[in-house]
């Protein structure tokens, strides 16, 4: 059965998923890994959220999948992501977490 990524919603298929870590489990509440829910990622949006949102940002303002989906920050990556079927890709952390880390 294909695994659907909970942020950019795109079903990946079983025998793409060669590399146990192309989907990865997302603690809704880093830091807090003991009490947080977590959601099913493709790895791409996984390390983009990473690379645009400090711990506390996610925390604080965008612990569920919905803010997420709508933050700003995402919306052109969340458009490019959902038109192409890869599952590996460069990403540099933005200055904005850079800055805070």
């Amino acid at each position: 059965m294909p695994t659907t990524c909970a942020l950019c919603r795109r079903r990946i298929p079983d025998e793409r998923i060669a590399d146990p870590r192309v989907v990865q489990e997302h603690h809704l509440r880093p830091e807090r890994r003991a009490e947080s829910p977590t959601v099913t990622l493709c790895r791409p949006c996984h390390k983009q959220i990473h690379a645009l949102f400090t711990n506390e940002e996610l925390r604080e303002g965008y612990d569920t999948v919905d803010s997420l989906r709508t933050a700003s920050r995402l919306e052109g990556y969340l458009d490019w992501i959902r038109g192409t079927e890869k599952l590996d890709i460069d990403v540099t952390t933005s200055d904005h977490v850079r800055d805070r880390r």
